[in-house]
């Protein structure tokens, strides 16, 4: 069995379809018979059932133990610090610094994630490679699900190669011991699977609310451009690998990146919501006072499958099939929890957390005077009154690394009677039942991607996204296209990448600026980082060093986390 996927057959197919069904959801699917390898991957409800094992591995990077790679995207840049309890290991503090000092046990911080991702890329390069023993009835249906596929397998190999930068690259359900590879070849694979799906799934595909969560071809195009932005930035070249002897593959043109955003935009499907805080539960949804439930007539909450979403990651509310056990977070947003306000501290409509992701205050300057985007973004503790309840002493001398502000985008809910916002009658667990989908593409991002990539209609982008914010015009160049993604996409897990893409030693500079003052159980501490040692790390993030023990050393450690 091979080391490095930590034996991901035990994930096989059974477990691909033992998923909880879901109401309302291209989700809904239970097992109804006992499959395995041998009797399954004959018919298209076979490859049906077996893709919503691959969405179901995609998800499980938020839904199974690990740190999160949305969660380290927030921590690693420069918008927010670690945080967590005082008494909480310091893997938060490794992450954030790029150094093992602060936590020098944590020798294996990511070794769920890694088993996670591969996991997942296994669940898809099952069905990939048995694709031509499945008796296709509907060649529109074979096109959609081989497209579907292939994208969701292009981004987990993007959130692996931006985390690690050197991984192993799985395109077969291989046991392989196998080396790491050279990350063009992962991107250029990346690449070609993003293409693949483009060119294969029809452009009215998965357009409807019911199917809100599955890939579209939109999707695709837009994580295309976004690829392509990354790997030209980190990596200074256009993408394309030629492998000895051979073609080059995954070759990508700065024209064509452009043109899939260009698709999407002229597609007419997505637009910008009209209040950007609509499209936060946290900052639009209206709790009734001392009841459960939200008050419909005032709040303006757009739904998860508005115009402006292209992509997301879809949860599994659980506690609505009946159910009188507790059956653990493995479907909901599991990591949404961590950044809530630490240890009790509840003000409806926020519910408590764990405290993760304090906002850097100094990165709220970043914000123009009026811009109606900040508000929606983060919760001001003083500044909302949450300071004076009784129960904020406590959570104050439970926080480390507090600033007075958190992330509002993405937190717990809670009702007006203080109970987890979660199911009617606010009974489900605060960290079992949260939904809140992570929401991957924006459309605002693919408009400002656009932007950047030379549009002739770049001024009209900007002020499009500008406009809404309530801010006016501004000259459309690099700088002005960065900073404005720092302010539109601000605890999106995107600006540690937007960073990291113009360069490491613009990134370093970046987060070292974010150094500053924050407290530790009320005591005041100095938050401080090391630019030689982000820059010795090249922002990629630690290898669990218990996959390199079991590959017999065949995996080595990136550079700077020995």
């Amino acid at each position: 069995m091979n080391k490095l996927t930590y034996s991901v057959l035990t994930f096989g197919v059974a477990a691909m379809l033992g998923m909880t069904s879901c109401a309302d959801s291209f989700l809904d699917v239970s097992s109804k018979t006992e499959s395995n390898t041998d009797n399954f991957y004959k018919t298209e409800n076979d490859a049906w059932r077996a893709l919503l094992g691959c969405y179901d591995g995609w998800r499980n990077i938020s839904t199974k133990p690990g740190i999160d790679f949305y969660i380290a995207s927030t921590v690693m840049g420069d918008e927010a610090y670690g945080g967590t309890g005082v008494g909480d290991a310091r893997n938060h503090q490794l992450i954030d610094r790029f150094d093992l000092n602060e936590s020098p046990s944590d020798l294996n911080v990511y070794s769920q994630d890694w088993k996670i991702y591969y996991a997942g890329v296994y669940r898809c390069n099952e069905l990939i490679t048995r694709e031509g023993q499945i008796e296709w009835r509907n060649e529109d249906k074979h096109r959609l699900y081989m497209g579907e596929v292939r994208a969701l397998r292009a981004l987990l190999y993007f959130d692996m190669v931006r985390l690690w930068g050197n991984i192993p690259l799985f395109l077969e359900p291989s046991s392989e011991n196998r080396e790491q590879t050279d990350p063009a070849e992962v991107y250029a694979h990346i690449f070609d699977d993003l293409r693949f799906a483009i060119d294969n799934i029809p452009a009215d595909a998965n357009m409807s609310e019911s199917d809100n969560g599955r890939i579209t071809r939109y999707a695709a195009e837009a994580i295309l451009a976004r690829a392509y932005l990354y790997y030209t930035g980190y990596y200074g070249k256009e993408p394309g690998f030629t492998p000895e002897g051979g073609e080059t593959i995954g070759a990508v043109t700065k024209a064509e990146a452009l043109a899939a955003v260009e698709d999407v935009i002229s597609s007419g499907y997505f637009e910008l919501v009209s209040d950007f805080k609509n499209l936060w539960p946290a900052a639009s949804l209206v709790p009734k006072p001392g009841e459960n439930g939200w008050d419909t007539e005032a709040s303006t909450y757009a739904g998860d499958a508005n115009k402006e979403v292209i992509l997301a990651q879809k949860f599994v509310p659980v506690y609505e099939y009946g159910t009188t056990e507790n059956p653990g977070p493995q479907y909901s947003n599991r990591w949404i929890v961590m950044m809530g306000m630490r240890s009790s501290l509840t003000k409806a409509p926020y519910h408590y957390g764990w405290g993760a992701c304090t906002v850097v205050p100094s990165f709220l300057q970043r914000f123009e005077n009026g811009d109606s985007r900040l508000t929606p973004s983060v919760i001001d503790i003083a500044g909302e009154g949450i300071s004076s309840l009784p129960e904020f002493q406590g959570s104050y001398n439970d926080w480390r690394e507090y600033t007075g502000y958190t992330v509002k985008k993405y937190t717990p809910l809670a009702y007006g009677n203080g109970n987890p916002g979660t199911n009617a009658d606010g009974t489900a667990g605060f960290q079992e039942a949260n939904i809140q989908q992570w929401t991957i593409m924006r459309y605002a991002d693919v408009l400002l991607m656009a932007a950047e990539l030379g549009s002739a209609n770049a001024a009209n982008y900007m002020h499009l996204v500008r406009s809404r914010a309530g801010l006016g015009d501004i000259a459309v160049n690099k700088d002005n296209i960065m900073a404005e993604r720092a302010r539109e996409l601000a605890f999106e897990g995107i600006r540690y990448w937007d960073l990291l893409r113009q360069g490491i030693e613009v990134a370093a500079d970046a987060i070292c600026a974010s150094a500053g003052t924050a407290f530790d159980g009320g005591r005041k501490v100095n938050v401080t980082y090391n630019r030689n040692k982000i820059i010795e790390c090249k922002g990629l993030s630690q290898i669990p060093e218990d996959q390199i023990t079991l590959s017999n050393g065949v995996l080595k450690q990136n550079t700077g986390w020995k």
